[in-house]
């Protein structure tokens, strides 16, 4: 069985069915039907199994507004807050969780894979939870 990392207890882990975007994968993508172990901080000595969850739907997306030849539908506002992000304020007024959403991936995977890879957003339905 495949582990499905997160790097924080996201609010969204606390429902029967949750979603999660991932960019698809080289060795073998992700599969409708397949169960995976959810995992808080996989690589971590404060690694955490917090259950078991099959992938109940997969969708291509892409974070892309422009500048992209990405045909696939872009990931909105509304399923960037399901993901676990809001909106916030700092002292350049209202940022909207969409941004939030491209600036921590944008830290983890780099602009260009943002632009020219479309990702996968997967739903998820709890089967065990330890």
């Amino acid at each position: 069985m495949r582990i499905l990392g997160f790097s924080e207890k996201w609010e969204k882990l606390n429902h029967l069915e949750f979603t999660t975007f991932r960019f698809t994968r080289k060795d073998r993508d992700w599969a409708v039907g397949e169960q995976v172990q959810i995992v808080l901080n996989p690589r971590s000595k404060e690694r955490c199994v917090l259950g078991i969850a099959e992938i109940i739907a997969k969708e291509a997306r892409s974070m892309a507004r422009y500048g992209s030849k990405l045909t696939c539908p872009k990931i909105t506002y509304e399923e960037a807050i399901a993901d676990g992000f809001q909106d916030k304020f700092n002292h350049h007024g209202k940022i909207e969780a969409y941004f939030q959403m491209w600036d921590w991936l944008w830290s983890i995977y780099g602009g260009r894979r943002l632009l020219d890879e479309p990702m996968n957003k997967l739903t998820l339905r709890w089967i065990e939870r330890i």
